[in-house]
């Protein structure tokens, strides 16, 4: 097996780097999830070309070895485990890391949107941000993890975060991606009328394929896939279907978007800016009791803040115990960061820690407009529900609430000893006006393992929890919890019609439960757009489909 690689090295004319070395094997074997698969090789491709080769080197070889495949990988922040794999690893952070264009729509006409920004899918966010904001353009489906993770690895997964309440989803602002399929050559895709489609339709070869068998699908099968789409205002979960066709545009971008890698290698990506609204400022809100949390969210939703973010008291104190490292993420003054803390810290020594914190945050173009809306919002809390409210008086406070939600899970993974992060309930989502009954049943799941430790954070405002047991995952007893709960929660959820992921995709643990939430009519369609892109199986198997419980439940990680 090792001259199979080697050969790779030796021979397939790649110009980027080929790894078969134990070290970065262990490093590439795991990802921000619970699992752990040593891959084969670890390939960093240096442009485009690299990757039409090595798509070419592994087809070719499958005569040799049958499993070979491709798995697509950037900051590694998955948890799912979608970015790992027991074959190749194709690392995308080395070289394909620019920004090609961001530019304004300033003084055209008939636009809808303020910019746009052509990138590399290696580029990470933070830094992508930077350029953006220079020219007052922010791509505004970010994560909580954004000084973490790649503007691909968002694409793949279709991602979304605290500003998504009003912006929606990564698919809402991808206009086109560039693809190396499966035949091993790059396309283009992008919206399309009927009549650019029907041109599309009478191409020769793969692409014309593509299409032709594309478009069969989903206009055969339009109603039942119309119905499937979750109703929840957030979903990564399968392939989106049902976002490609409306009858007057057609947009495989759209498919590919959430895709996890599975259908084929994104190389580019332009992306829909939009701007910033200039001021914004937090309402604060405080809940000793959780029972009416679905009904405090309800009313502060309805006064439509940009963002509505939450995280609980384990979260809390784990800020607290770990304030330096929590400061020194803020990047500033040392004392003066301590001293914005002094309130949390005397919370804690004195056992006032609230069992939920709620941010609430408004924007607008004055800062009139915007404390207009946060007093509304204050009066109507404090006036229907007597819970304690804080409005932050500036950016620099409003800072450490972000800080902290933002935070949590890095701090977790980076400081907890004996115990590891086990995100397999993480990323839940129902209808707001649900909560007041979906929440204690909820609770109900979770106190039949009464020795669970775990935090929840999230996005109250699209009813998208996030729920991250601590676990020792060295012994079975511990393994076994995870696929008990897993079906508890997500019966739960689809009891809602919610959806068992909203921004943080399938991957290995949750691409086994697709037919429990679409059925197996819509998970035949998943399989069959697989079986149309990827023939051969070459790109990230067993996400999305060709799952199996047993095979996930045999890859959890057993060190820390």
């Amino acid at each position: 097996m090792e001259n199979l690689f080697e050969s790779l090295k030796n021979s397939g004319g790649l110009k980027g780097e080929v790894y078969t070395d134990e070290a970065t094997l262990v490093k590439y074997s795991r990802d921000a999830s619970i699992f752990e698969i040593v891959p084969q090789c670890v390939v960093s491709p240096k442009d485009v070309d690299d990757i039409k080769k090595l798509v070419n080197w592994v087809n070719a070889n499958r005569q040799y070895q049958s499993d070979l495949s491709i798995t697509a990988r950037a900051a590694g922040t998955d948890m799912g485990g979608g970015a790992i794999n027991d074959s190749i690893i194709m690392d995308f952070t080395a070289y394909f890391n620019k920004i090609s264009q961001i530019n304004t729509n300033e003084g055209q006409i008939n636009t809808n949107t303020a910019g746009y920004a052509v990138v590399e899918p290696g580029v990470f966010y933070r830094d992508f941000e930077k350029e953006t904001l220079a020219k007052n353009l922010i791509l505004p489906c970010y994560t909580a993890s954004k000084s973490l993770n790649t503007v691909g690895g968002m694409v793949a997964n279709n991602s979304a975060g605290e500003k998504s309440l009003s912006y929606g989803q990564t698919k809402d602002y991808v206009e086109e991606l560039n693809v190396v399929l499966s035949d091993g050559n790059e396309y283009t895709f992008g919206e399309m009328d009927n009549s650019q489609l029907e041109l599309k339709l009478r191409l020769p070869g793969f692409e014309g394929e593509i299409y032709r068998q594309m478009f069969r699908l989903i206009k055969d099968n339009y109603e039942i896939i119309k119905k499937a789409k979750p109703t929840t205002s957030k979903n990564s979960a399968g392939y989106l279907l049902w976002e490609v066709w409306d009858k007057a545009r057609f947009n495989l971008a759209k498919l590919i978007t959430g895709s996890q890698g599975t259908l084929g290698l994104v190389t580019k990506i332009k992306y829909r800016l939009v701007k910033p609204k200039p001021k914004s400022e937090l309402l604060v809100i405080f809940m000793n009791d959780l029972s009416n949390l679905g009904d405090v969210v309800h009313a502060v939703a309805n006064h439509r803040p940009e963002s509505f973010e939450s995280f609980d008291d384990h979260t809390f104190k784990l800020a607290m115990k770990f304030l330096p490292d929590m400061i020194k993420r803020m990047k500033g003054n040392l004392i003066t960061l301590g001293l914005q803390f002094l309130p949390e810290v005397w919370m804690t020594l004195t056992g006032g820690i609230p069992k939920l914190i709620l941010i609430a945050e408004f924007t607008g173009d004055t800062e009139d407009e915007v404390n207009a809306k946060l007093l509304l919002a204050q009066k109507d809390v404090a006036t229907r529900f007597k819970l304690k409210t804080h409005i932050t008086k500036s950016a620099f406070e409003a800072q450490k609430y972000w800080t902290v939600r933002r935070e949590s899970f890095n701090l977790l993974r980076q400081h907890t000893h004996g115990l590891a992060t086990a995100p397999f309930i993480d990323d839940i989502i129902v209808h707001p006006d649900q909560l007041p009954k979906f929440l204690p049943e909820l609770n109900l799941i979770l106190n039949q393992y009464p020795s669970l430790i775990y935090t929840i954070a999230g996005h109250a405002g699209d009813a998208n929890f996030h729920i991250i047991p601590l676990m020792d995952l060295t012994k079975a007893d511990q393994r076994m919890i995870i696929p008990k709960l897993a079906d508890q929660v997500y019966d739960l959820v689809l009891k809602y019609k919610g959806s068992i992921t909203a921004e943080h995709n399938d991957g290995l643990i949750r691409s086994p439960y697709l037919e429990k939430q679409f059925g197996a009519q819509v998970t035949g369609l998943f399989a069959k757009t697989k079986k149309i892109f990827d023939p051969n199986n070459i790109f990230n198997p067993r996400k999305k489909v060709g799952a199996t419980l047993e095979y996930s439940l045999a890859h959890i990680k057993k060190t820390l």
